[in-house]
């Protein structure tokens, strides 16, 4: 009986490295939800004022206010898009720091399946802030040369 509660006791009970990305995770949660909602101030509110979004075409490398400039049009429309995480991982920077951190994570959209974001994001006075996002597709081994071909016909 004292094993099961000390079992129970100690498996309630976050470990440090969880309890340091737990802020992390709410940022990411949080964007995710606020682009779900069209809510563009709470999604860009997520970004540091120099951040990159890496969209899927090759050409998507925009800065923040080119992003914006994109994105904001739809969600004064009310269009957003939703991406919900399935998985995902936070690493930290070593002790000294722990002002940065990366993630990757799996994710699934209605029109996309599944997809992978990845990306860093640093603490700064105001918080966590997401620092650089790459949006990919999941492509399975087994199906890259047909894509690869797909892509080598539309260069």
């Amino acid at each position: 009986m004292i094993i099961a509660a000390l079992m129970l006791l100690t498996s309630s009970v976050e470990s440090p490295v969880e309890t340091e990305t737990a802020p992390v995770e709410r940022v990411l949660d949080g964007m995710h939800a606020a682009a779900s909602a069209a809510n563009g101030a709470a999604y860009f509110d997520s970004f540091t004022p120099d951040a990159r979004f890496i969209g899927t075409d090759a050409t998507e490398r925009w800065s923040l206010p080119e992003f914006r400039a994109y994105a904001m049009p739809y969600f004064s429309q009310g269009k957003g898009w939703t991406y919900r995480p399935v998985s995902r991982t936070v690493s930290m920077a070593p002790i000294e720091c722990r002002c940065i951190a990366w993630f990757d994570e799996v994710l699934d959209n209605d029109a996309y399946g599944t997809t992978r974001g990845s990306g860093v994001l640093r603490l700064t006075d105001q918080g966590w802030k997401i620092e650089q996002y790459v949006l990919s597709f999941a492509v399975p081994n087994e199906k890259s040369r047909a894509v690869v071909g797909v892509i080598k016909q539309a260069d």
